[in-house]
C-alpha cells in the first residue's frame, strides 16, 4: 500500500497521468495546465514545484532534458516538511549534479549567462520561497516560471526586479 504524498505514490501518480508536459520544452506557470496536476510531496506542483521546474528548465537549456516526473522523484529526497515547503534550496545542486548538469554555486549573478535563483517572495521566514531559472540576453534577463499563472517567460532588467531588495537564498550558475 502506498501512502499518499510518499515518493513512490507521487511517482505512480505522475507516471499514470495520461498527459505529461511536453518533453524537452521549458515550463512556465506551474499553476496552469498539466504541470499543476502533478504531485510533489503532499501537494500538487502548482503549490510547491518551483524548484523541480527550475531544475527541469536548466536541463532543457543545457540540452540534457529529463522527464519532469523523474526529476520530481529524485528531488523528493530534499523536500521540506513533507514537501509542503517545496524543496531545500541548498540541495538543488545535488539534483543538477545527478542529472549531469555543469553548475557552480555562486553569490552573485553578475557573470552568469544562465542561473537558478531561490529567493523569499516577501519577508524572510514569514513568506514563501520561489525558485526560477533565468537566462541573460541582450534585452535583459529572461525568467522562466516567474509567477504561478504566467504562460510565457518574462523579461526583467535586473536581478533586483526578480528577487526584490532582499538577498537571494541560493544562486546556481549554469554552464
Amino acid at each position: 500500500m502506498l501512502i499518499k504524498g510518499s515518493r513512490r505514490y507521487n511517482l505512480r501518480h505522475n507516471t499514470e497521468r495520461t498527459e505529461q508536459p511536453t518533453f524537452g520544452e521549458m515550463i512556465n506557470g506551474q499553476g496552469r495546465g498539466v504541470v499543476s496536476k502533478l504531485r510533489y510531496g503532499i501537494c500538487h506542483m502548482s503549490f510547491n514545484g518551483c524548484e523541480v521546474i527550475a531544475v527541469h528548465n536548466a536541463l532543457v537549456y543545457l540540452k540534457k532534458p529529463h522527464p519532469l516526473k523523474d526529476i520530481a522523484f529524485y528531488m523528493e529526497r530534499f523536500r521540506l516538511l513533507l514537501g509542503f515547503f517545496g524543496c531545500n534550496a541548498y540541495s538543488i545542486g545535488k539534483a543538477l549534479r545527478h542529472f549531469g548538469a555543469d553548475f557552480q554555486r555562486v553569490r552573485s549573478t553578475e557573470d552568469a549567462k544562465a542561473f537558478i535563483v531561490a529567493f523569499w517572495t516577501k519577508r524572510p521566514f514569514l513568506s514563501s520561497i520561489h525558485t526560477v531559472f533565468c537566462v541573460r540576453c541582450r534585452e535583459g534577463i529572461m525568467v522562466y516560471n516567474r509567477y504561478n499563472t504566467c504562460i510565457h517567460e518574462e523579461f526583467c532588467g535586473t536581478i533586483e526586479e526578480i528577487v526584490g531588495k532582499r538577498r537571494p537564498i541560493a544562486i546556481y550558475k549554469i554552464s
